[in-house]
């Protein structure tokens, strides 16, 4: 009898161990819930706010009101919306190299200027051109056609057509993550631009056409110091500098709230809808989460 009561007793025992175990797991599972339930909330509303900035700037670009604008030359600007501070920069695609059609000297000086050595450089810009021309020749020393990539093991071959997008550089045979990742801020497909306008380039393309360190130094202090509704500077290659860019922005929104909730949209948006009611601008990349 003695022993009966015993194992009811151990039973029991073991009854309010399971059942205290399942209630933690209720419990840790419901507390997870409940946080994740909250970041995915603030990330959510950073993420609201960030898109908002790029919604301001494409109505700045377009303001009628001059002394409104938003210069698109990489000028921070800044305002509070729904407790979030954003931070936005706009750049007209036309300051940066084109892709398909930037010469072989300003590809070189681009890619010097973000530090990539000549030798490296070359290589690199021969093996642009050959992707991005219809023959199967090699364009120079460095150069890639078909039978190289399949030599490196890469099967796609030269594309031998014009790029679609400056991420399809990471493709280009001897390419690696960190000379991409310098080079991409620069680049564009956009523009159909032989040469970039200096009046919204940043430095290692002001440097790439190969101005010197006193004019890149000029442009640069120039255009710090010039507001809309103020008489447009003229830069050293006589580029005039104005509020009225080409209609094709890269647009980085940062939203930061005090509580370390964060977000950042990054889009390149042309001016002019594509059919929808009320657009402002078509997007043509649009990005969430990376750096400038």
């Amino acid at each position: 009898m003695k022993s009966s009561r015993g194992a009811a007793l151990l039973l029991v025992l073991w009854l309010l161990v399971l059942l205290t175990g399942l209630v933690s797991v209720f419990a840790l599972t419901a507390r997870t819930e409940a946080l994740q339930s909250r970041f995915f909330e603030r990330s959510g509303a950073a993420r609201q706010a960030a898109e908002a900035g790029l919604e301001l700037a494409m109505y700045r670009v377009q303001d009628a009101e001059e002394t409104r604008h938003w210069v698109p030359d990489g000028r921070a600007n800044a305002f509070e919306f729904e407790g979030f501070r954003i931070d936005v920069r706009i750049v007209d695609e036309t300051g940066k190299l084109d892709l398909n059609v930037a010469t072989p000297d300003l590809l070189t000086g681009l890619m010097q200027a973000v530090g990539i050595d000549a030798a490296r450089a070359a290589q690199l810009t021969a093996a642009i051109a050959d992707w991005r021309d219809p023959d199967d020749l090699l364009s120079g020393p460095g150069g890639a056609e078909d039978r190289d990539y399949a030599q490196a093991g890469r099967p796609y071959g030269a594309k031998d057509r014009p790029f679609e997008t400056v991420a399809e550089l990471q493709q280009i045979l001897g390419m690696d993550a960190d000379s991409y990742h310098r080079l991409a801020p620069y680049l564009t497909v956009y523009t159909g631009l032989a040469r970039p306008n200096p009046a919204y380039a940043a430095e290692p393309v002001l440097r790439s056409l190969g101005l010197s360190d006193p004019q890149i130094a000029q442009v640069i202090a120039q255009r710090g110091s010039w507001r809309p509704g103020m008489p447009p500077p003229v830069l050293p290659d006589g580029a005039v500098l104005s509020a009225q860019g080409s209609g094709t922005y890269s647009i980085s929104s940062r939203a930061t709230r005090n509580d370390g909730t964060q977000a950042q949209v990054t889009a390149t948006l042309r001016t002019g809808g594509s059919g929808g009611f009320g657009q402002l601008y078509t997007p043509l990349s649009w990005r969430v989460g990376e750096p400038d």
